[in-house]
Order: C-alpha cells, then structure tokens, then sequence
C-alpha cells in the first residue's frame, strides 16, 4: 500500500509539471519546467519499472498509472529527441577531399560561462592552451577575469572587453580582428550583447554573443526579456546574407518553446541535432544539467568539431566548436 501511494504521488507530479509549460505563461515557475525534460523521462521510466515491480497487475488502477506515466515519459522524450543520435543531423559533418576540397576556413570557437565568483583562472587558461581556440566568448566575466586572460592576448590580440560585477559581464578574444563592433543592452539594462564583423583571410563572418537573463525568483520573473532577446537577435541574423553564427549562454535550453521559435525565426542550424545534448549547466550536480550553452550558425558552415571541455570550477562546463566555411560561402 505505501508502494502504491508513492508511486501515485510522484506520478501526479510528473503529470503536473509536464502539463505546466502548456499552460504558455511565461511567469518563471511555469517556464522552469522547459528544463527538466530529460529528467522528467527517466523519471516516468522509473515510475513504470516500479510500476511493473510493486503494483498488482490485475488493478485497473495500476493501468491508469501506467497510461499517464508512457504519456508523460512519451511526451517529454518528444522534446528531447532532435538532440538524440537517432535523430536527423540538420548540420553535415566536414570531410574533406584531396581532389575537390570543400572549404578553405576553419572557426575554433570556445564559448564559456566563467561563473564571476568562480577564482579557478588557472584551470579554464589550461584548458583554453590546451584547445588553441580562435575565439572565445566568455560570459560572466568582472575585472578579475580580464586580469586572468591578459596572458592569452598574445594569442588572440583582438578584444572586446566589457566586464561586470552583476554577474552580466561579456569579453570576446579573436585571432582575427572584429569590425562595425556594436556592445548595446539589447533589451534589459546592465545585460550587454556584442555583435561584430569576424574578419577571416578571405572571409567575414558575423557574430552575435549574448547572454539574457533568465526567469527565476531572483532575477526577472517572466521570460519575456530572454524571449523578446532572442528573437531580436534572430530577426538580425535572418537579415544577413553571409555567413552568421550566434553563441553564448542563452538560459534557455535548446529544446524550449522560444529556442525553436527563436531557430524558425532566424533560419539558422544546431550543430546539436542528431548528436547528443552536450548539456553544459550544472558542472557541480550532475542529476541536474541541461544544455545552456549554445552554437547556431547558418547553412554556410559543415561542422568539424563539437565537445563539452573538462571542469573548472564553474557551475558550467565550456562548449568548444569547429566549423568549416564552406567554399562556396558568399557575404
């Protein structure tokens, strides 16, 4: 009997949080609940193993618990699964050939939540000698983290600095240097975005870097600054013509109601899709991570590389990417 009420309990729970997010609110404890979905599955996955294991079979009760728990399970799975192997790759895997070589510029780009109070310089530097980026696009970052990455400014000499202490600082470090630089508080004050022309040998491409806040209790208490920033952001990218990639932590997840609007909206691919999660937030309490971090790009790039690098004291891990220009690439 205390089996049965358990299982009955957490059931209904599962069924509340997974009917919230239709409610389309978009106060914080309604959009939360976009998060969690890979979670939410391996709950209702357990939820039907207890099932089968402590329930009598012959109840009709066991049955209808059984039903809400595959409809639950099924439902948040449907969300998830663009980002599953079994699903379709939207971004093509660069091969190259000897005889007919498809593209002559590669991007190594490190996009990183440094987490401000966070004092592990030493251990994100190692990582970022380790990877040899030609771009990195750190969030989070005060005057203390620009002193820290002083030291990889010989390397990537052209810079976009714009530390804070609210947790909403931005700094881009390039090998190449960045034109037409635009640093503006998109929608919410104190919340910077940086977009720029990324000037390669024989190419540009343009960037945008931002980092909007989330829906919480703490910050703004409904999504609609994050929402309406993304999609400002997606209505410029549509309007450019060459190459395009947007990064940064989003603080939403890639499978969420607005990251596909914000994906329709901009026409722009995830490299993601068909590979994996590649969750990002929360390094320290792995029960509880989701993809925070993101890459979207246009249909100008093939995709050569994509890794969650190693911890280094944030609450995110860093998201590292290489894309490859295609040739025949225009601006």
């Amino acid at each position: 009997m205390l089996a049965f009420w358990i299982i009955t309990l957490v059931t209904g729970l599962l069924a509340l949080t997974s009917l919230l997010p239709l409610l389309n609110k978009t106060i914080w404890w309604v959009r939360i609940w976009d998060f969690p979905r890979l979670q939410q599955s391996a709950v209702a996955l357990l939820l039907l193993i207890a099932s089968a294991v402590f329930l009598p079979a012959n109840q009709l009760t066991t049955w209808l618990l059984v039903a809400i728990q595959l409809l639950c399970g099924g439902w948040q799975f449907w969300w998830i699964f663009p980002y599953t192997p079994f699903a379709a790759r939207t971004v093509k895997r660069y091969k190259r050939k000897r005889d007919e070589p498809h593209v002559d510029e590669h991007i190594r780009l490190l996009t990183v939540n440094v987490l401000e109070p966070n004092r592990r310089g030493v251990e994100l530097t190692q990582i970022i000698n380790d990877n040899r980026p030609d771009i990195i696009v750190a969030v989070e970052t005060d005057e203390w983290w620009e002193q820290q990455f002083s030291d990889i400014e010989d390397d990537l000499p052209h810079v976009i600095r714009k530390p804070q202490n609210n947790l909403y600082g931005m700094m881009v470090y390039s090998k190449w240097p960045m034109t037409n630089i635009e640093v503006t508080d998109l929608i919410q004050e104190g919340v910077p975005s940086m977009h720029f022309d990324l000037q390669l040998p024989t190419r540009v491409v343009r960037m945008h870097c931002v980092h909007p806040a989330p829906p919480s209790p703490t910050e703004n208490e409904k999504s609609k600054q994050r929402d309406n920033e993304l999609m400002l952001v997606a209505k410029q990218a549509r309007q450019e013509s060459g190459p395009v990639i947007v990064t940064g932590d989003l603080n939403d997840v890639a499978w969420s109601k607005s990251t596909r609007a914000f994906l329709e909206e901009s026409q722009l691919l995830d490299p993601r899709m068909g590979r994996g999660i590649y969750n990002t937030f929360h390094a320290q309490i792995p029960i509880m991570r989701w993809p925070l971090d993101h890459i979207f790009h246009s249909e100008h790039f093939l995709l050569v590389e994509l890794k969650r690098l190693p911890p280094f004291g944030s609450d995110h891990f860093a998201l590292l990417t290489e894309l490859a220009l295609k040739s025949n690439a225009t601006n």
